[in-house]
């Protein structure tokens, strides 16, 4: 059992000839662009979007606003929690890399960026309900699991020998919570939120060791969440911000409009809804009420093939498991 836990990572490419690998989950938002008839117009216009973004976030010395494009890697963690040789797709994530066309020099974007396990489609879209938790409402040990198993891969020596830094998870501010402007200004990231109170998701992610602060990039219309360990404004530089932004932020016009592609601004007090009326769509086609049924879908299939399966050992597991030094011990 000395290779029980043990994590693989596989890397596939987001072009716009990007398909699915056959485990991949269909709620990822790069999974589900990549699917049906305007599969391919779909990779394209997200691909061109997201360039367009960096470039505006990216102007300085860079007039007609196409120095830089990004090349975007999915990357894919496997366990194997007996250590014989059977894994379990269980973290996605992205990574990318930016080209300047000026100089033809290569380098590091941001580790992390969106986010999905079915681990927590699991939790979301299977525990929860069955609990008949209204919005906010949890169990005390709601996603112990699912931290545990997210900073073992992050502490891994397979995962150290491919990335120098930690993750940043870039998501959506909460539908539930309110949000108020502070007088901080980020030159990258822009003007700084806080909340009144975390979020689900924000204690979820805490578990993940990870802490969260909100910013409203420049010529956003609201603020973005991203979830990070150690110090965000130090750690990273303005390229790996920049990637994040301009990956994230182009995510969310398509997935949730009424937020991030609207035709006015976040106030000093705002107030995320996806009722909000007077916003725009993008020429991406997506369908949102299929993405929640695969949600559930997928959640069932992880208790059934992850949780049940494995339930002793990873509760065995998980009682015995710490952080120290910045490794899983």
């Amino acid at each position: 059992m000395s290779n029980a836990f043990a994590c693989s990572i596989k890397r596939i490419r987001f072009d716009e000839n990007y398909q699915p690998a056959e485990n991949t989950r269909q709620t990822t938002n790069f999974a589900n662009l990549a699917r049906g008839e305007s599969r391919q117009e779909n990779l394209r216009n997200t691909l061109r979007m997201i360039n367009n973004r960096f470039n505006s976030l990216a102007h300085f010395d860079n007039p007609k606003a196409d120095r830089y494009s990004l090349e975007i890697d999915i990357i894919s963690a496997e366990i194997d929690i007996e250590g014989n040789g059977q894994t379990f797709p269980f973290i996605e994530m992205l990574k990318s890399t930016i080209t300047d066309h000026k100089t033809n020099e290569r380098f590091e974007g941001m580790i992390g960026n969106s986010f999905s396990s079915y681990v927590r489609d699991y939790d979301f879209s299977v525990v929860l309900p069955s609990l008949g938790c209204k919005t906010n409402e949890k169990p005390e040990d709601f996603g112990d699991l699912h931290g545990k198993l997210y900073q073992h891969l992050v502490h891994s020596d397979v995962f150290k020998a491919e990335f120098t830094k930690q993750p940043v998870i870039c998501l959506s501010v909460s539908t539930s919570k309110t949000y108020f402007r502070t007088a901080n200004v980020h030159p990258v990231l822009g003007v700084e939120y806080t909340n009144d109170e975390y979020s689900r998701t924000d204690d979820y992610f805490a578990k993940m060791g990870l802490a969260v602060r909100y910013f409203k990039p420049e010529n956003g219309t609201a603020p973005l969440a991203f979830y990070f360990s150690g110090d965000l404004l130090r750690d990273y530089t303005d390229f790996e911000l920049i990637s994040a932004i301009s990956t994230m932020e182009t995510f969310q016009k398509v997935y949730r409009p009424e937020i991030y592609n609207t035709n006015s601004t976040a106030g000093l007090v705002y107030q995320p809804s996806l009722e909000y009326p007077d916003y725009s769509l993008t020429q991406i086609v997506y369908d949102r009420v299929e993405r929640g049924q695969l949600a559930v879908k997928q959640g069932k299939w992880t208790e059934e093939n992850f949780i049940n399966k494995y339930g002793e050992v990873l509760t065995k597991w998980a009682e015995n498991f710490t952080v120290k030094n910045g490794a899983a011990a």
